[in-house]
């Protein structure tokens, strides 16, 4: 993937719509450092209406798959990816940002939206993120029971603060 393409002039736009497609691949991922996404493949669709008055409104349309780790097990895990976002972008002097409002220098005029992209991304992702039931590495759930039997096995039933078990009394 030419990642330079992700860099937008937007003086050089004309006022109107443009629309830009990236496909995004594993080189994508490992090129912004993806710490929470392995790699994958996004079709990401971006559409930009310039105004006269050099405003920018951005729609991207992200939809794909990631691969992701799964939070019991650790493998690897497809996510589905489907989402849009937008994106206000004005020229002014220095750099700005805030939730949806962008302001960039317009001596530059240049957006690279590698890392807006990234962003959006990340947002789709459910906090916890899991395979089906059965799709789990079975020697690593083995090992977590291995582990979660012994930890909270009889032995720590017998040490129960004297406190509690007055407490565990009243439900009978």
């Amino acid at each position: 993937m030419d990642l330079d393409s992700l860099r937008i002039d937007l003086k050089g736009l004309k006022t109107g719509h443009t629309k830009l497609e990236f496909n995004l691949d594993d080189s994508y991922f490992k090129f912004v450092e993806a710490t929470q996404i392995n790699g994958g493949k996004v079709y990401v669709s971006l559409d930009i209406e310039k105004t006269a008055d050099n405003n920018f409104f951005l729609n991207f349309y992200e939809t794909g798959t990631v691969n992701i780790p799964c939070d019991i097990c650790l493998d690897p895990m497809e996510q589905i990816i489907d989402t849009k976002q937008s994106l206000e972008v004005r020229f002014g002097i220095e750099n700005q940002e805030n939730d949806t409002l962008l302001t960039i220098p317009e001596n530059d005029g240049i957006l690279d939206v590698t890392w807006f992209i990234y962003e959006f991304l990340i947002l789709v992702i459910p906090i916890r993120h899991v395979h089906k039931l059965g799709e789990c590495n079975p020697a690593m759930i083995h090992t977590l029971e291995e582990y979660t039997a012994n930890r909270y096995g009889e032995e720590n039933e017998k040490e129960i603060d004297p406190r509690w078990a007055a407490l565990s009394k009243l439900k009978e």
